[in-house]
């Protein structure tokens, strides 16, 4: 089946990322039990881990999946069930009744790494104009300070999850080490100790034998004082 070996793919590639923590259902490779790991540390969702269930269509990718978190988060794009109101997760093709084109909403192209990525993002990044949850969007637009409090303590709770021996990734444990910039210094030292820069051996040889190929002054002058004896002697002939 399609859509089973797609999946496994994306299982197998997202088992190595340290912000998701996810595992089969019963191990059916249609349902995840999905935990999101928040590790930016300037989100308001920090160190958070939310868990969450996906289930996936036989006929994936082409019809997209469903989400909900296990914990309803106090959150304006998130319904008191756990259930989310996200572009992505729509059904593909535009919509003039929400007035969302097709190209916010889930089409073939997409895949659960992005579909994950944009939910983390729309934590800090609300849409407060058609909420899911109109107490939290009047609260985050007119009260931000009470509205903070709230999912402070959506963090916290959501801590309890953690399941035990796991290791939560943090800003810096998940941060890549940089490359060391090559010194192009070190480079050319060790050019000039190998190669002095003297000329080659043949060079040596050369000015060992006497013959540089290149005549100094004193040859030049003694080979004039030849030529002018010869020509003396011819005259005196």
């Amino acid at each position: 089946m399609a859509a089973s070996k797609i999946l496994q793919n994306e299982f197998k590639a997202l088992s190595q990322e340290k912000w998701v923590n996810i595992e089969l259902n019963n191990d059916d490779i249609f349902n995840w039990n999905i935990a999101l790991i928040v590790i930016n540390p300037d989100s308001l969702y920090y160190g958070g881990y939310f868990k969450a269930k996906m289930n996936f269509p036989h006929n994936y990718p082409y019809t997209p999946p469903s989400f909900q978190f296990n914990r309803a988060l106090f959150h304006p794009n998130i319904y008191a069930d756990g259930k989310l109101c996200i572009s992505i997760l729509h059904a593909p093709g535009d919509d003039e009744m929400s007035g969302e084109s097709a190209g916010e909403r889930w089409s073939p192209a997409q895949r659960v790494e992005s579909i994950l990525l944009s939910i983390i993002s729309l934590l800090d990044d609300a849409e407060c104009s058609s909420p899911a949850n109109v107490d939290a969007g009047v609260m985050l637009r007119k009260k931000p300070d009470s509205f903070k409090k709230k999912v402070k303590s959506d963090v916290e709770k959501s801590k309890e999850d953690i399941p035990a021996g796991f290791v939560m990734p943090t800003h810096e444990s998940t941060a890549r080490i940089p490359e060391k910039p090559v010194d192009d210094r070190e480079f050319w030292v060790d050019s000039d100790e190998e190669d002095d820069f003297g000329g080659s051996d043949t060079d040596a040889e050369m000015t060992e034998d006497g013959n540089d190929g290149l005549p100094d002054d004193e040859d030049q002058e003694e080979g004039d004082d030849e030529d002018q004896e010869e020509t003396e002697e011819d005259e005196t002939l």
